[in-house]
């Protein structure tokens, strides 16, 4: 059984998050996007805990579904398949280590309330404000955290989140480390994954051998429902073991014949791919950087150093190095696709129509990116989707990187392409 999870995302009670990420939207907009296992996002949040509480049965062990899908908003996706749901979230750890101020980002993953319950009343006896934002913030430490988690229920998990950010990640090059051992001590053995990022992926992590034997996992970071699934991951799973433990063990152990792969952004499409500064449009490749010694050539004040260079900083194999483990896809989305084919922003009306209209005829967005052959996409796409598709598959793709906060841009048609395309939509 083919098991497509998001498991990192937030609720309308996080900061400069959609009001529409409540389970209902979620778990319909999981449908259309063709995923099957969502993370529920902010269990610390008090009154998102007791919705969870309120909301969600327990279908398999650990896994849970809406009680009630009445309440579905939206369009199509895959009206007979099952959305489940497991019990996730993301804390924000600021703290001083080293004469340094860390800022730490950290998934969580519980294999139920009663653990949640733990994890809450635990992080409320340290006088953490667990209701100011979904994703808390809070003075202790990785390890402080990782230690109460697993004291609540050691089959938790701990999650380093998009590792490579540079404000707010565990190799972040603003406030992060050069090693999990220094952020995490005595409990970096039970530290088992990281989440790659945006700006990142597998690939590029495969650089330095000190990540081998963890298993490297992507998430959304969804800010919004339409936004679930940029990144996630694939697994093949028999109905009978599906369970939250089978995921734990999974990633645990990095079991490569149930954890097929990931999908992830091309990283350069990520908002911290290179480095730069935002306010003065600069972007710079690390060997620029490296010849301007991280200054800014326009206002002379440091640059935000990019995932890329930070990669590079610390591999110890040259970047394309082939490690033999959890592979991946890149994909662009599908709103995505439809935008630049157009001409248009990804937002606009048309796109939304093309988007719904696809959708309703294929049964979800996976299905269109990953699974249908270009001979029965070309039955019910326009011919410019189809090649931006057989592009975007072949890597056939032209980036430009995003730096300091500003996503990059993937193009899918070259310039020939587009030309053509522009024409023939003229007739």
């Amino acid at each position: 059984m083919r098991i497509i999870a998001d498991l990192h995302l937030h609720s309308k009670y996080s900061r400069a998050c959609s009001k529409d990420l409540d389970l209902e939207h979620n778990d319909q907009w999981a449908r259309i996007k063709g995923i099957n296992l969502v993370g529920t996002a902010d269990f610390t949040h008090p009154y998102w805990f007791k919705e969870l509480k309120e909301k969600l049965v327990e279908e398999k062990p650990g896994l849970f579904k809406l009680k009630d899908t009445r309440l579905r908003q939206g369009f199509g996706g895959q009206a007979d398949g099952q959305v489940l749901f497991l019990f996730t979230t993301e804390v924000s750890c600021i703290y001083k280590q080293g004469d340094q101020v860390r800022r730490i980002h950290l998934c969580l993953f519980a294999p139920g309330p009663e653990a949640v319950a733990k994890i809450n009343e635990s992080l409320l006896k340290r006088r953490v404000n667990l209701s100011a934002d979904g994703r808390p913030i809070m003075g202790l430490s990785a390890k402080e955290v990782t230690k109460i988690v697993l004291d609540a229920d050691p089959n938790c998990l701990v999650i380093p989140a998009h590792a490579w950010t540079p404000w707010f990640s565990v190799f972040g090059s603003k406030s992060g480390f050069d090693s999990l051992a220094e952020c995490f001590g005595e409990m970096t053995k039970y530290i088992y994954s990281i989440e790659t990022g945006l700006s990142s992926d597998p690939g590029m992590n495969w650089s330095w051998s000190a990540l081998d034997n963890l298993t490297l996992i992507s998430n959304s970071d969804a800010h919004s429902p339409a936004n679930l699934g940029r990144e996630a991951n694939v697994f093949e799973i028999a109905d009978a073991d599906l369970s939250y433990a089978e995921i734990r063990r999974i990633i645990k152990e990095k079991d490569k014949n149930k954890f097929l792969y990931t999908i992830e952004f091309f990283p350069e499409e990520g908002k911290y791919h290179f480095d730069g500064h935002r306010a003065c449009q600069v972007v710079l490749p690390p060997d620029k950087t490296k010849k301007l010694k991280g200054i800014c050539p326009v206002c002379k004040k440091g640059l935000t150093i990019g995932v890329n260079h930070r990669v590079y900083q610390l591999a110890d194999r040259p970047l394309g190095y082939q490690l033999d483990s959890i592979t991946y896809k890149s994909l662009v989305p599908l709103s995505e696709i439809i935008a630049e084919f157009l001409g248009q922003g990804k937002h606009t009306k048309k796109v939304s129509e093309i988007y719904q209209e696809l959708i309703k005829k294929a049964g979800s967005e996976f299905e269109i990116l990953l699974n249908l052959s270009l001979a029965d996409l070309s039955q019910i796409a326009d011919p410019r989707l189809v090649l931006a598709i057989s592009n975007m598959r072949e890597g056939k793709v032209t980036l430009s990187p995003g730096y300091d906060g500003v996503y990059g841009v993937v193009s899918l048609l070259s310039s020939e392409q587009k030309a053509e395309s522009k024409q023939r939509a003229l007739f």
